[in-house]
């Protein structure tokens, strides 16, 4: 009684130990007298002690870095770069029958095909065009691992690291370059600038008294900061004039300028206020006539013009003789 006790104690003590429950993410790959009979997974698993034997294969998705790999690019400039791995077993059977240590070997596969690939790139695809680098690198190693029952899912180049010396070469390219653009943008605006001031002038120029009342807006402008200088613009047509007539010409132009230097003196000098020289020269530059039609009637005058300027500044032609 005690025999057939111990036997059946033994059988179920046989059966439970034969007994496997696998996990998910797990499959058993069964050799029976050494020969592979199937992947077995997941849930309870049957395995008949002493005759069947298994090894086990994990199914989830492995990280796998990369170590640092010193590469010359394609325009002969040394980097190190590292990545990272993502990849995961497909098939059991060829990962357990096909080689001996499918991890190393997908590790070795994957730093030999990035120093191998990264070479055939200029440095700045590497830095700018990482997206086709890592789809280029992933399908070439799964088509490399693929006999080996592994996946390649991903691979990322996360790291480049570049000499020194290159580093502030990139930077000062980098600095000329926004140099560049900041030149190129600065002509832009002049260009338009030009077009705006070439459309005022025609403007300005299609009648006669807008130049000048643009130069007493302008004068108005300078004088509202309460400074002590005053520009007082000398027409363009005048100093024409001046060179056309030659010395007497030159003379007028230059009595002119030595009556208005005159009326402005003595308008800073008899009041303290900034308002008064401004209300003074303004009205003085008020009676003027426009450049053009005094210029007109000066080259029309067969005599010379004699210009006295007082506190209004007006203009009185006396013809002496014809000029010179």
């Amino acid at each position: 009684m005690e025999v057939i006790i111990g036997v059946l104690f033994f059988l179920l003590a046989l059966v439970f130990s034969s007994l496997k429950f696998v996990k998910e993410y797990d499959r058993l790959v069964v050799f029976r007298f050494g020969r592979v009979t199937g992947v077995r997974g997941p849930g309870p698993v049957f395995i008949l002690p002493i005759i069947e034997n298994f090894k086990k294969v994990d199914t989830r998705m492995v990280t796998m870095p990369i170590p640092m790999q010193e590469v010359i690019t394609k325009d002969n400039i040394s980097a190190k770069t590292a990545a990272v791995c993502f990849f995961s077993v497909v098939d059991p059977y060829k990962v357990v029958t096909k080689i001996e240590d499918p991890y190393a070997a997908t590790n070795q596969i994957a730093q030999t095909t990035l120093r191998s690939i990264l070479g055939q790139h200029e440095l700045d695809e590497l830095l700018s065009n990482r997206d086709k680098i890592n789809a280029q690198l992933q399908a070439i190693i799964d088509r490399r691992t693929e006999g080996w029952g592994i996946k390649i899912n991903a691979i990322e180049v996360k790291d480049v690291e570049i000499p020194e010396s290159m580093q502030r070469a990139m930077a000062r390219q980098a600095e000329a370059e926004r140099e560049r653009r900041a030149k190129i943008v600065a002509a832009e605006g002049e260009l338009q600038a030009a077009e705006k001031l070439s459309q005022a002038a025609r403007v300005i120029s299609s009648e006669p008294g807008a130049m000048q009342l643009r130069q007493l807006q302008t004068m108005v402008e300078v004088s509202a900061e309460k400074n002590s200088t005053l520009i007082f613009p000398i027409p363009i047509e005048l100093l024409n004039f001046a060179a056309r007539s030659g010395n007497s010409g030159q003379a007028v132009v230059q009595k002119v300028v030595e009556k208005v230097a005159e009326a402005v003196n003595s308008s800073n000098s008899q009041s303290q206020s900034a308002a008064a020289p401004r209300a003074e020269l303004a009205g003085s530059l008020a009676a003027v006539p426009p450049p053009a039609v005094m210029l007109q009637t000066a080259e029309a005058a067969a005599q010379p013009t004699t210009i006295e300027l007082s506190g209004s500044i007006p203009l009185e032609k006396q013809k002496e003789e014809h000029l010179a």
